[in-house]
């Protein structure tokens, strides 16, 4: 075998995609950061919830053996920086069973909050690992020890799996003091002192009371979180008015319709109030809220006021965004297997990108035919993103064969797609075309939203970048990249934790 066929034969596709289309195999690096961003394990287009599953449990244990250092740096990026929680939580629990000393490391960097840790005790057991052994006691013992009243009252997870009393009886912990003593035999459903816990008293109060009015008293001196009141009664009118002024951001966001039937909203003070939390900037940066979030409660409300609200907050979400230098190409797979959240998300995405790039770029949307999207940088990105609508195949190829056939030079091309070509020419084919014919030095992305293991381009070019994840962190490395930085996962595997 000569040395061209030796470097150039793995170039060829050597899988097929989920249409039985050749695709390429991505470094396992690769696919577990993909997996861990863009897997939900709800069911998609061309896989079910359990072979989703399947599909994570295999990459977790391969990177457990094989890559334990890059795994945990995974976990902590995707949990902090990609939003995600579930493919964390299940990522820590294969990690603890490997390498007690790396899973010690990042536990309290991806179980975050009690409803995290409830998770993974949950996920442990289905692993078949029990309690988890020595070091993941000693974990959840550190964690416990920071339970609050408002965190046992808001995640305290009876009748929902594994709950914060379970948590106790299986680590353990020591009280420091009457109060945290109090507070344990609280979560365990045991007899407790509840003049130590002020706010436990309130709820307990709270589910004997009679009237709107004892209901509002209890909640307004306890100061009770609005999830645990919900979970307690059925809120009255009044009740949610009582609880509308103490709910977080993402809270707002997802009760709207709900605040929106129950007719409080009716009240311009309380629209204000709530219109007014939607677009804070400071607020939004707090709450970290994936995009696709505010589409989905674009699409339950239809006060203007509300619409209106969410068309800023998604634009806001987006604002500190560095601007993109450079022309760009900006190609979105509006294909039938896009229908859905992949549709709604990448078109959030490319909008902003637009943006981004101060009117220098082209905006084309893709199924087998080329269209150009008209976008607007005027206009809002959710308002545009909603007449974005699903069709048709997928010729990934399209957008950029287009490109070169009317000689168009770009300095950057960008597609957003869950990879699934069932048509034409392969995007990767048309590519190397355009940099022999057009642009040799065109860097290309592609944002992939998707968790399919196969992939549209080989591990070998590095000027083709791979982007995984639904958060706006995919959008800052897109910029970042650009500039000059180097892969997401060359960029993981440097990172500290």
């Amino acid at each position: 075998m000569s040395f061209a066929s030796k470097l150039f034969g793995s170039m060829k596709p050597h899988a097929l995609n989920k249409e039985g289309y050749p695709a390429y195999t991505r470094p396992v690096e690769e696919q577990y950061l993909q997996m861990l961003l863009t897997n939900t394990m709800h069911n998609t287009f061309y896989a079910d919830q359990q072979e989703l599953l399947d599909h994570a449990a295999e990459l977790h244990q391969q990177m457990a053996l094989e890559q334990p250092e890059f795994m945990a740096k995974a976990l902590v990026y995707a949990r902090g920086e990609g939003f995600m929680r579930l493919q964390p939580l299940f990522g820590l629990a294969v990690l603890s069973g490997t390498r007690p000393d790396l899973f010690a490391k990042v536990f309290m960097k991806v179980v975050q909050i009690p409803s995290d840790l409830s998770d993974f005790l949950t996920i442990l057991q289905g692993l078949g690992r029990g309690e988890g052994g020595r070091a993941v006691k000693r974990q959840v013992n550190l964690f416990l020890s920071g339970i609050s009243e408002y965190w046992a009252l808001k995640y305290n997870g009876r009748g929902r799996g594994y709950s914060l009393g379970d948590a106790i009886a299986t680590a353990h912990p020591k009280p420091t003091d009457l109060k945290q003593q109090a507070l344990f035999r609280y979560l365990r459903g045991q007899e407790a002192n509840l003049m130590l816990l002020p706010q436990v008293e309130a709820m307990e109060k709270l589910k004997q009371a009679v009237t709107a009015e004892e209901q509002i008293e209890w909640i307004e001196r306890g100061k009770l979180p609005y999830s645990a009141v919900t979970g307690a009664i059925k809120p009255s009118r009044e009740v949610w008015k009582a609880i509308l002024y103490q709910m977080p951001t993402f809270a707002l966001l997802r009760h709207l319709n709900a605040l929106q039937r129950s007719g409080i909203l009716d009240d311009q003070r309380n629209l204000d109030y709530v219109v007014k939390r939607i677009v804070d900037r400071q607020g939004l940066r707090k709450a970290r809220i994936l995009p696709f979030r505010f589409a989905t409660a674009f699409r339950q409300v239809q006060q203007p006021e509300l619409r209106d609200a969410l068309r800023e907050a998604v634009d806001l979400t987006f604002d500190n965004l560095p601007d993109m230098e450079g022309r760009t190409a900006i190609f979105l797979d509006i294909s039938g297997s896009m229908q859905g959240d992949y549709l709604e998300i990448g078109s959030i995405f490319a909008l902003a990108l637009y943006k981004k790039t101060q009117g220098k770029s082209l905006f084309w949307l893709f199924d087998t035919e080329v269209a150009d999207a008209k976008p607007s940088r005027r206009d809002s990105i959710l308002g545009q993103a909603e007449r974005i609508q699903a069709r048709g195949g997928t010729d990934t190829g399209a957008p950029v064969r287009k490109l070169l056939e009317q000689h168009i030079k770009v300095d950057q091309v960008i597609i957003i797609t869950d990879e699934q070509q069932n048509s034409g020419s392969p995007f990767y084919q048309q590519l190397k075309l355009y940099r022999k014919k057009v642009n040799p030095d065109v860097k290309a992305f592609v944002v992939d939203i998707a968790p399919y293991r196969h992939a549209m381009v080989p591990e070998q070019d590095d000027q083709t970048y791979y982007v995984y994840g639904w958060s706006d962190t995919v959008l800052s490395y897109i910029a970042q990249s650009v500039q000059g930085y180097s892969s997401m996962t060359k960029q993981l595997a440097d990172m500290e934790i």
